[in-house]
């Protein structure tokens, strides 16, 4: 099992160049067929570590509700936003995401000293560090992704009661085998992106 410690290697060396408010940044959703893509940024303190934070990916549903409860108490800020599939057709999927995330951070009630992000180049006016699978390396951008994570997945199950054809409380929008055979045989609902099913539906 990874320790929190073990996720501490980037936020300790900008401890020791004086930053405070390390801010972590992530998102969930870019590759869904439907439903919003959601970002969270989180100042964690890093002298009170929550053992069991990882990557959102690698928790089990179970464990990361538990944990998005213990990072809402603990954290000294936590914003988290969530573009509509209407903005991603606008916008198209990676700058939809690189708005929502901006839009996260300058939302936090405490302005950070600096911002970890995974490997993408944001318009806000904080210096950033990027780090390629940050979710996986640090732990700030690991409890992030948890937020952003348990945040959309609660809003795609609600979607699910509305829209129960296309089984959104177990796929959460991805394209798996049911979701597309729904797409193919009722055709598409509000939360659905266009520029992510035309291929799926016969469209260019």
């Amino acid at each position: 099992m990874v320790r929190a410690e073990d996720l501490m290697f980037y936020e300790s060396q900008l401890l020791e160049k004086g930053y405070r408010y390390i801010c972590g940044v992530d998102e969930v959703g870019r590759g869904p067929l439907a439903g919003p893509v959601t970002c969270s940024a989180v100042i964690m303190p890093l002298d009170d570590l929550i053992q069991g934070v990882n990557d959102s990916k690698k928790v089990s549903k179970g464990k990361r509700e538990k944990l998005f409860d213990i990072i809402m108490q603990k954290a000294i800020a936590v914003s988290t936003v969530s573009y509509s599939q209407t903005k991603i057709d606008e916008m198209n999927i990676l700058n939809a995401t690189k708005a929502c995330m901006a839009d996260a951070i300058m939302s936090l009630s405490v302005k950070p000293d600096i911002v970890i992000v995974d490997a993408l180049t944001l318009d806000i006016p904080y210096k950033t560090f990027g780090i390629v699978h940050g979710d996986a390396l640090s732990y700030s951008i690991a409890a992030a992704s948890i937020v952003a994570k348990v945040t959309r997945d609660r809003y795609m199950t609600e979607m699910a009661k509305v829209y129960p054809q296309y089984d959104f409380e177990n796929n959460m929008g991805y394209g798996t085998p049911k979701h597309i055979a729904a797409l193919k045989s009722v055709g598409q609902c509000p939360l659905h992106r266009n520029s992510f099913i035309g291929g799926i539906l016969g469209r260019k």
